[in-house]
């Protein structure tokens, strides 16, 4: 049965912002260092509980260095070496490509009939050189196909959202876009089941 324990990277600067980020390499700000060390914390409260071994799990990030530093945070608060853990390129963050460091707000005044037609059909919409949530979804249904294992993933929301969305299987695909995707909580999945930790 799979076990995954999916983390999203804690809060940037743009985060906060509300700024779209996609596949942009932005920092972990202090906030989002302590939201990696909860769940760290968390996680390691949580092994210890379990009897799991953390021997016996992959932990694999996104590249991007928020996901990367999220990972390093929570396996030295689980009492692990930092740096052991591999990067997985499927696991980036949907691109919004030409969109990326603005907000909703400002593509609006810039752009209001492609602010406009993303509204409509978040699921579909291609933003100029960009990648909808739907080619997201197909990407990472290929990537959760491959785990064979137990895993701790740290990963962004939009891959949140779409993990859920191929878990679940009854959430319609207008609403996969807009579930809620927390930075201070653990998604752990067993099987198709998932629940929050």
């Amino acid at each position: 049965m799979r076990l995954l324990y999916f983390i999203r990277h804690g809060e940037t600067d743009w985060n906060a912002e509300g700024r779209l980020q996609g596949q942009r390499d932005i920092p972990l700000n202090a906030h989002g260092r302590e939201q990696a060390a909860r769940n760290g914390r968390a996680l390691a409260g949580h092994f210890a509980e379990a009897g799991l071994d953390p021997a016996g799990f992959d932990f694999v990030a996104s590249p991007l260095s928020r996901a990367a530093m999220t990972m390093r945070i929570v396996r030295g608060e689980m009492g692990l070496d930092p740096e052991a853990f591999r990067f997985d390129p499927r696991l980036m963050e949907i691109t919004f490509g030409d969109w990326e460091g603005v907000t909703l707000g400002e593509l609006a005044t810039v752009d209001k009939a492609a602010a406009d037609a993303r509204a409509a059909d978040k699921w579909n919409y291609v933003p100029p050189r960009g990648e909808s949530y739907s080619m997201l979804s197909e990407r990472i249904g290929r990537w959760l196909d491959t785990v064979d294992r137990p895993m701790v993933a740290v990963s962004h929301g939009g891959v949140n959202r779409v993990l859920r969305g191929l878990l679940a299987g009854n959430i319609p695909t207008r609403e996969v876009p807009i579930l809620d995707v927390p930075q201070d909580r653990i998604l752990v999945v067993r099987g198709d089941d998932f629940e929050w930790l």
